[in-house]
């Protein structure tokens, strides 16, 4: 029986994006509430990006073995699991809070379990990806590509936004800035008890609703046969040396924003950052940020679709550029938070349209029988380009101050608009644009 789609999939990328954020973000806000050093944070979350990276060697398992029904409830489930043991750890480390200022052994145990749970994220996008193209047919595809970006983007910002200022209104260390319904910070505890109540709930939805494609089988290909495969001719595919060269640096300013930007809004004003509240913080990201995410998705779809890849990757770039120097005057200037709110809501804006951009440029690159293997190890190697500038962030911010840490992140995203020119020069780009042209196929439907 089909059953429709409109039913599964908003709900599978809800549950693929909560999770992501949570684990490469949340953590930051938590740590940085519980009052962790940067370089601390910054270089020990930035570990959290390695199963995205590994995420390549061990999708020809998912493939491979059982079905991506059975891979993507599992994984669900385990992050039901793995939430629910942080809650434990987190109102342990409350309860220490009533008698000491806070616990070394709790930071090692919860990264552990943040670093589970990126292992059994990571393991989710990939079977979730794989589902998508079993149970839905081509033209279901092309219809709803754009409803699993809204709601995939919709989980991180919710999840970094709205639930963040929850958390932050239902308590704070500093009285009279919360609704003081709990003892800070037991309110992080029942965030994470909340989302392994999200996932459990997940798990039972999904095992009800989510229909059995036939396809949806373990591959005939042996696991070492898909993995040499997939690896040789992706790195054997002409203008590879421009395309490593490409993915690798694009996100680079981003990179040193990611694990910092939340430190500089919320630590105190002494260490020469903002100090928003948590619910203030939370509001930003959750209300005009989620807007802006959106618009910027649906906006990039469209200018892509319309004038193509070539032509909107140099406006793109330097938009994606812009937040490392609005960081660098919010730093300077200390603005007022009405400016900080727009400044904020206009770089969700640009990073929904420039990644945009990037996830377009991937696509185009994995193409033929490995396509789904190829765009996991592109997401990979970006991840790699992520991961280090980020561990090194919280070292560079302690010893350069706010100021010049976000001065030098300025300078170091220009090298987004030097590798620019490296798209031009690579083949598959054009002849798969032109093939979705001749198909007539958009390119905000591809991406």
């Amino acid at each position: 029986m089909n059953k429709n789609p409109w039913l599964y999939i908003p709900t599978l990328y809800l549950a693929e994006g909560f999770p992501y954020i949570i684990i490469n973000t949340v953590s930051t806000v938590l740590y940085a509430d519980l009052g962790f050093s940067n370089d601390k944070i910054a270089f020990w979350t930035g570990w959290l990006y390695l199963p995205w990276i590994l995420k390549m060697f061990w999708s020809p398992l998912v493939d491979s073995r059982s079905t991506k029904r059975r891979w993507l409830l599992g994984a669900q489930g385990a992050l039901a699991g793995l939430f629910l043991l942080l809650a434990g750890l987190t109102a342990v480390e409350a309860f220490r809070f009533s008698v000491q200022n806070g616990s070394l052994s709790f930071f090692s145990l919860s990264l552990f379990g943040f670093l589970a749970g990126a292992f059994a994220s990571a393991t989710l996008d990939i079977a979730t990806d794989g589902y998508y193209l079993l149970a839905l047919t081509p033209v279901e595809q092309s219809k709803f590509v754009g409803i699993r970006t809204i709601f995939y983007r919709l989980a991180m910002i919710l999840g970094s936004g709205i639930l963040v200022a929850a958390v932050g209104m239902l308590a704070n260390p500093k009285p009279g800035v919360s609704l003081d319904w709990v003892k800070w910070p037991y309110n992080w505890a029942l965030m994470f008890l909340f989302l392994t109540v999200l996932f459990a709930a997940a798990v039972i939805w999904h095992q009800y609703i989510l229909p059995k494609p036939a396809e949806d089988k373990p591959a005939s290909f042996t696991q070492g046969t898909a993995w040499g495969e997939a690896f040789k001719t992706y790195f054997t595919q002409k203008n590879i040396l421009y395309i490593l060269a490409f993915i690798l640096p694009y996100r680079l300013g981003d990179a040193f924003l990611e694990k910092i930007v939340p430190l500089f809004l919320l630590k105190p004003q002494t260490e020469g950052a903002l100090e928003l509240s948590v619910q203030t913080y939370g509001l930003i990201k959750g209300t005009l940020g989620l807007g802006a995410v959106i618009v910027g998705n649906l906006a990039g779809g469209w200018l892509l679709g319309k004038y193509g890849f070539k032509k909107c990757i140099w406006p793109f770039a330097v938009i994606l550029i812009l937040p490392n120097f609005f960081y660098a005057y919010m730093s300077y200037m200390r603005p007022p938070v009405w400016i900080v709110t727009v400044l904020i809501t206009l770089e969700h804006f640009g990073n929904g349209l420039a990644l945009m951009a990037f996830s377009v440029f991937m696509m185009y690159i994995s193409q033929g029988a490995y396509k789904t293997s190829h765009y996991a190890i592109s997401t990979g190697i970006m991840a790699l380009g992520m991961m280090a500038p980020s561990m090194a962030a919280g070292w560079l911010q302690m010893r350069l101050g706010y100021t010049a840490f976000f001065g030098l992140a300025s300078l170091l995203s220009l090298v987004t608009l030097a590798i620019v020119p490296l798209s031009f020069k690579i083949k598959s780009i054009e002849e798969t644009e032109a093939a979705f042209r001749t198909h007539k196929h958009s390119l905000e439907d591809a991406s």
